[in-house]
């Protein structure tokens, strides 16, 4: 049975948009609250901000009045730390020092009583380290929320290496009773969320720094064919890219400089610039009053092809057989284990990227007018293709390949030939650093998934996706990957090497 009931009083340190966030959750799952900022004032305006969010809400007839009311009748003010003596569970989202965080847990210690559990919101700091200066360590957890609390579902649960293990299941037990998807986790550099998404933005930063396409279509290909909310420098920009940096840079140092970590010259560039995205008006994109938003490269209208050859199977690509035919275009079909899945359409030869160079593929198959073409989410839903053409494909194969997508309602981007093109390789770097957490015991594959859905909003957890895809294929694409570049940084995971021998 969970030590924390609806009485629990729950206390949260820290008054800024996140502790009053969580303070609001806790607050509405009908928890008393005592909410305590060092700063003379802040706890006050923490609430009243809360305040001006629920009358929103209610005025969008999302909440009632009467409950509204009962919630902020539930959040107190508090102007000591001594004040928090009598709550069960207290929660921080203040700094992120080291020495600060360590410095009132121990105040805690000598305030609370014996059985009180420590909670700190980290997302980088290790709670094992935390804790190793506190009487009490069994009784810290990391409690991650996401920004903002109140509306992202995830919370990592993270123990330390002296986390009483049943406080770690209390606290995700609790997470839950509150509307919440908790996940559990060791302390480890980046926790899930914060490590297994770095390639999501490193990939994309390799790209754009290699030339494969500019900015405004990688995110465009990542919204429109990947599914993703924001493209990768949105979402930096977005987040600040003096802290996105300095989370791959925290990252990469913990993880003593290992490659699949490496940070980004083009991000440090923008960093030392001040250039830190949305708040300073300019990012990888200009949000001053006049400007304007790139164009993202769209390839223009080419003739509908009357019939294609499907030979081989397609895979996870096959719904593109269907929306051909619906489109009106005849398909004749060619069963073949013996060869990978391919599309004849003209001169052209299109087939899904498998990691490699389109040129380099063109060559081994002998196929010079070959075309790759980019993963989908979901290609009967996907509005927009990233098509990669050899460098010897002419411009007659190029255009029957655009031709083809384009009757089927795809806007098409030509993309420089780049290995694993954009949503591929990303996914499968995502997927990749998924394996390996599980694979060093951080946490286990369904965690993965839940966290990287939950926390960032990814439309489908990755090691779901690449199962999908089959895991062989997804192998396949690591190590074309690895030896187009021959770097560390595109090394397969043990567990999924382990896994795709097994036959899973």
């Amino acid at each position: 049975m969970s030590r924390f009931t609806n009485d629990s009083v729950i206390a949260v340190i820290g008054a800024g948009t996140m502790g009053a966030g969580i303070a609001q959750v806790a607050a509405n799952a009908g928890h008393q609250v005592l909410l305590y900022d060092a700063a003379e004032g802040a706890a006050k305006r923490g609430i009243d901000n809360t305040a001006k969010g629920l009358a929103k809400l209610v005025q969008r007839g999302k909440i009632t009045q009467t409950d509204a009311d009962a919630l902020l009748a539930r959040l107190n003010p508090v102007d000591a730390l001594t004040d928090l003596a009598s709550a069960n569970l207290v929660i921080e989202a203040i700094v992120e020092r080291l020495d600060i965080k360590q410095q009132v847990f121990g105040q805690l210690e000598e305030i609370c009583a014996e059985s009180t559990v420590i909670a700190t919101n980290t997302s980088s700091i290790s709670v094992t380290a935390i804790g190793s200066t506190l009487q009490r360590p069994q009784n810290l957890v990391g409690m991650h929320f996401f920004n903002p609390a109140p509306i992202m579902k995830l919370v990592e649960v993270i123990s330390g290496l002296d986390t009483d293990p049943q406080i770690a299941a209390d606290i995700y037990a609790l997470s839950a009773s509150w509307g919440k998807q908790p996940v559990l986790a060791k302390s480890t550099p980046g926790f899930i969320v914060n490590r297994v998404a770095r390639p999501f933005y490193a990939e994309g930063l390799r790209i754009c720094q290699e030339g494969g396409a500019d900015i405004a279509t990688i995110d465009a290909l990542m919204r429109e064919c990947g599914g993703f909310r924001m493209g990768p420098f949105e979402l930096m920009d977005l987040i600040g890219h003096d802290v996105n940096y300095a989370v791959t840079c925290s990252v990469f140092s913990a993880f003593y400089n290992d490659q699949r970590f490496l940070p980004s010259l083009i991000q440090k560039e923008l960093v030392d610039a001040g250039h830190l995205g949305r708040k300073t008006g300019r990012g990888f994109y200009d949000y001053s009053d006049n400007a304007v938003k790139p164009a993202v490269k769209t390839a223009d209208p080419c003739p509908a092809p009357e019939s294609i050859t499907v030979e081989g199977a397609l895979g996870v690509a096959e719904p593109l057989v269907s929306l051909f035919e619906q489109a009106g275009i005849r398909v004749n079909r060619i069963d073949n284990d013996e060869v990978e899945g391919m599309i004849t359409v003209g001169d052209a030869t299109v087939m899904l990227t498998n990691g490699q160079f389109t040129t380099m593929r063109a060559g081994e198959t002998l196929r010079p007018n070959l075309i790759n073409f980019d993963l989908a989410l979901n290609y009967s839903q996907a509005t927009r293709i990233a098509l990669a053409p050899a460098d010897q494909a002419s411009a007659e194969a190029i255009q029957a390949a655009v031709g083809l997508f384009q009757a089927i309602g795809k806007s098409v981007s030509i993309i420089d030939d780049i290995p694993g093109m954009i949503v591929m390789r990303t996914v499968c770097m995502l997927a990749n650093e998924g394996f390996d957490a599980v694979n060093q015991q951080v946490c286990d594959e369904q965690a993965v998934d839940i966290a990287m859905k939950g926390g960032v909003n990814y439309p489908c957890g990755p090691i779901e996706w690449v199962n999908n895809l089959e895991l062989s294929y997804a192998l396949d694409v690591l190590d074309n990957l690895m030896d187009a570049y021959g770097e560390d940084r595109y090394r397969a995971s043990p567990l999924l090497l382990r896994k795709v021998a097994g036959g899973a």
